[in-house]
């Protein structure tokens, strides 16, 4: 099953697959969906981490998917949303989740970490991860949101 188009609404998702045009499904986004959660672990400012000077602050963040449910989920796919303080929106979709599609069972979850850079000194992230449980059945879990908020005293002057 592929994934060809999300869009990640406010209250919900809709997804059409590849193969099916005509089939939208929409779900609804919520913290906790199908007995899966996201927790953000930790979110780590990276001042020293060598960046684009359009793009100067670094943001390392770990999160768990949580599979508290009775199905085993694959992850598929995700989409980031990221808004700055000036209002820019970023928008980042793919396959998988850092290079893997996790299978995850009853009981279990899956941990790891990455990033964001950021233009301004403050930034919200938030998204999505889409996957397929054991009957192929979609699923949609919401990444809740969290502040990327560089420092005051890291704040530079010219």
């Amino acid at each position: 099953m592929h994934f060809v188009y999300v869009a990640q609404i406010r209250l919900y998702v809709e997804i059409r697959l590849e193969n099916q045009p005509d089939c939208v499904i929409k779900k609804s986004l919520s913290d906790i969906s199908d007995g899966l959660r996201v927790t953000v672990d930790k979110l780590i400012h990276q001042p020293d981490v060598l960046t684009s000077p359009e793009r100067p602050h670094c943001f390392a963040y770990y999160i768990t998917i949580h599979n508290d449910g009775a199905d085993q989920v694959t992850i598929r796919g995700r989409k980031w949303v990221v808004t700055e303080a000036s209002g820019d929106v970023t928008a980042v979709e793919g396959d998988g989740v850092v290079g893997e599609f996790p299978t995850i069972s009853s009981g279990e979850h899956f941990s790891y970490s990455s990033f964001h850079v950021i233009r301004s000194n403050r930034a919200t992230a938030e998204g999505s991860y889409l996957g397929v449980n054991k009957k192929g059945t979609p699923v949609v879990l919401r990444i809740p949101p969290f502040e990327l908020v560089v420092p005051e005293s890291e704040i530079g002057y010219c």
